[in-house]
């Protein structure tokens, strides 16, 4: 058998941002990983985050597809900003901006230790994928500074009315929920239907995240792009 190569695999097609492909069905999956290999160009990417999926695999590993069951999510009506948060952003603790410096942003989110994980699953190949797609106008960012000094932040996918969050990091207290908030009050304000926070944790949820079905996730995804369409 054919050895799988770790991360992208170097003979799989690059696929630009006009080219999509079908994955399988994430209802007929009996994990959270719907398919492994293929490589991170934009229009695998694109096609994932079209269809309910996206890349989270740990180094050593084939890039793996994920459509995780639940999922969690925000609505705009149930984001919820605390009143000590209300505080820090009124206050104007943190000089929030948008877009501004992506690459420091998914840098930072790369050197955090998480819990249950062994090293950073933002690898060198996700960096350098991500940031052109931010490049391509798809990856967004919101970065939080304080004296002038990046302390916090947040980036993730940005299709139509859907935003899609990937990560974020924190060198300061709340740096990176002022980040979040932020934009997600931005977003929101610009008309976008929901925020896919993918997995659900304590930080998401205290924030407003709710979790769905799969199923419920998929069905709302197409519902957004068919309303989108007309």
């Amino acid at each position: 058998m054919k050895a799988v190569p770790s991360g992208p695999d170097p003979n799989f097609p690059y696929l630009d941002e006009h080219h999509r492909i079908t994955f399988p069905d994430p209802l007929k999956a009996d994990s959270s990983i719907i398919a492994f290999g293929g490589n991170l160009s934009p229009g695998m990417l694109l096609s994932a985050y079209e269809q309910g999926i996206f890349p989270w695999f740990n180094p050593g590993e084939p890039v793996l597809w994920q459509s995780p069951d639940p999922r969690c999510i925000i609505f705009p009506e149930k984001l919820h900003v605390s009143h000590s948060m209300k505080k820090v952003l009124r206050q104007g603790i943190y000089d929030i901006s948008f877009n501004q410096n992506f690459p420091g942003v998914i840098l930072e989110c790369s050197k955090i230790k998480r819990p249950k994980q062994r090293g950073t699953w933002i690898t060198d190949d996700i960096k350098a994928a991500y940031t052109e797609m931010n490049r391509l106008g798809y990856a967004i960012s919101a970065e939080a500074y304080q004296d002038g000094v990046l302390a916090g932040g947040c980036y993730g996918i940005l299709l139509g009315k859907i935003f899609f969050g990937e990560s974020m990091f924190s060198k300061k207290p709340n740096a990176s929920k002022a980040a979040f908030l932020s934009l997600a009050c931005r977003l929101f304000a610009d008309g976008i239907a929901f925020i896919d926070c993918q997995v659900p944790s304590p930080h998401i949820l205290s924030l407003g995240g709710e979790e769905i079905s799969r199923k419920d996730f998929l069905l709302l995804l197409k519902k957004t792009q068919l309303t989108e369409r007309k």
